[in-house]
């Protein structure tokens, strides 16, 4: 069945919660704090300039999300789109849903002029190293660093 990619609505918002927490287990064995993660979820339909999340729906059943943030580049004068708390449920991987979902973040960042897609991924994830290298992304000369400062609440 054809997929339908849409943008999430706060009625998504348990599903967000649930399947970003999946995907930090799966990914790196984190156990997220549910209280956090759901204000942190709802957050972002509070204050829509922090980005927005689509989600993949087949034959009306949400089956994947991502969340898409902006970060503004002053060497390019554009923003960049980062893709962030990706995650298909596992009845529909190696499907196509993050391809769907991935094209309709190209289509709609070309729309609003932005000067290029990021997102970062695992090192060890080779599965989806392999999937954004074939989608046409390229690999960075970029190390991230991070330094956190509170604990979130």
């Amino acid at each position: 069945m054809p997929l339908q990619i849409r943008a999430a609505e706060p009625a998504d918002v348990a599903s967000l919660v649930q399947w970003n927490a999946a995907m930090a287990w799966e990914t790196e064995q984190k156990q997220l704090d549910p209280a956090i993660l759901a204000r942190g979820v709802a957050g972002v339909f509070e204050q829509p300039q922090r980005g927005f999340y689509l989600v993949a729906e087949r034959d009306g059943t949400a089956v994947a999300s991502l969340l898409v943030t902006r970060e503004w580049s002053d060497w390019r004068n554009g923003d960049f789109w980062w893709i962030q708390s990706v995650y298909v449920i596992p009845a529909a991987r190696r499907g196509g849903v993050f391809r769907a979902l991935y094209a309709e973040v190209e289509r709609r960042a070309a729309a609003a002029g932005a000067v290029g897609l990021r997102l970062y991924v695992e090192t060890e994830n080779r599965h989806a190293q392999a999937t954004y290298a074939g989608l046409g992304m390229q690999r960075c000369h970029y190390f991230m660093y991070e330094m956190p400062l509170a604990a979130a609440s």
